[in-house]
């Protein structure tokens, strides 16, 4: 029996999916055979292509080099880890390396990935080893019919639809916060501390990750190429104001999340003062019943009482009243 070869969600040359888009027309879905053949177009006007890839099937890199001439900074960036944040002009177009969420982003810190692109006028090309939500996000919206004018629109929407993604993951840690805040004014801290440390472990490191992009897409628009027109630099622009409108809301919340885990620690000692006082009073009132005893448990003459018939009784009194003194003396200073 033949064995299938694998191929990672993609197919044998390590595409995902493929859209071939026309002026005022909806994307059409195509595969690399069709992609190849557009792309030896004389002429292509003003008809360009999405072309999304796996890294995870080793034929992509392979199939990309082959039909192109790959920017050095697009091509190392399919061969990095992790890349940093950047977006930046390499001839006539353009290539960046963006962080997202994984499509099943749970809260986890470990669940950001990287996506590779490359735009010129006539292709845009994007390649991750990971699915990712604001990737899925953009073909939802080729797939429902949306039309596109060009490379650098998409590449707009695209960032938008990452701004979302982190709007929405702000949105949720928000709520999350609430919660517990709540839970801290009404002295409920019993399962709230590790949340918080969680929750800004993953702000933290979105905030590390996301933060370069705004400002690396402003320099880029300070000086575009020129094949992006002006209504596309406008989209760029808004888009770069959006996420970093984003960015600067994810960092509101790390510092609200540290406010609160400091006033979480400030209620944790509190109360860890509270059980000390208490079990020093508690101590305190067990002296004289310590004391008394054992001085009365010495067996030794000239012990006082120990021929009188109400002896026990008078010392439970000397006792219990030694006691009273010291628990009223206790409580005043604690009052004070």
């Amino acid at each position: 029996m033949k064995t299938a070869e694998p191929t990672y969600g993609s197919d044998q040359n390590g595409l995902v999916w493929g859209y071939r888009f026309a002026p005022g027309q909806p994307g059409e879905s195509i595969d690399c055979e069709a992609a190849a053949g557009t792309l030896t177009w004389a002429d292509g006007g003003d008809r360009f292509l999405w072309l999304h890839f796996s890294l995870s099937n080793a034929a992509a890199e392979r199939w990309l080099r082959h039909q192109f001439s790959l920017p050095e900074g697009f091509a190392t960036s399919l061969t990095e880890s992790v890349g940093s944040t950047r977006v930046e002009q390499e001839g006539d177009s353009l290539v960046g390396v963006l962080h997202d969420m994984r499509f099943d982003f749970a809260a986890d810190s470990a669940e950001a990935a990287t996506v590779s692109l490359w735009v010129d006028p006539r292709v845009l090309v994007t390649a991750r080893l990971k699915p990712l939500r604001s990737i899925d996000r953009l073909r939802a919206s080729v797939k429902s019919g949306e039309r596109f004018r060009s490379t650098a629109e998409l590449l707009a929407h695209l960032l938008r639809d990452q701004a979302s993604v982190l709007v929405e993951i702000i949105r949720q840690s928000t709520a999350r916060v609430d919660a517990i805040e709540d839970n801290l004014l009404s002295n409920r801290i019993g399962v709230s501390r590790a949340e918080l440390g969680s929750l800004r472990r993953v702000l933290v490191r979105l905030q590390r990750l996301l933060a370069p992009e705004p400002a690396a897409l402003f320099r880029l628009l300070s000086r575009p190429p020129g094949w992006i027109k002006e209504d596309d630099t406008q989209d760029l622009r808004h888009s770069a104001e959006e996420f970093s409108a984003a960015v600067a809301d994810a960092a509101a919340l790390v510092e609200r999340v540290k406010l609160i885990q400091e006033e979480l620690a400030a209620l944790i000692s509190e109360q860890n003062n509270r059980s000390l006082f208490v079990l020093t009073v508690v101590t305190v009132l067990a002296v004289p019943f310590n004391l008394i005893a054992g001085l009365f448990g010495m067996n030794v003459g000239g012990i006082p009482f120990a021929e009188a018939s109400h002896g026990f009784a008078v010392i439970v009194v000397v006792v219990a009243s030694v006691t009273a003194v010291v628990g009223y003396l206790a409580y005043r200073r604690r009052r004070d």
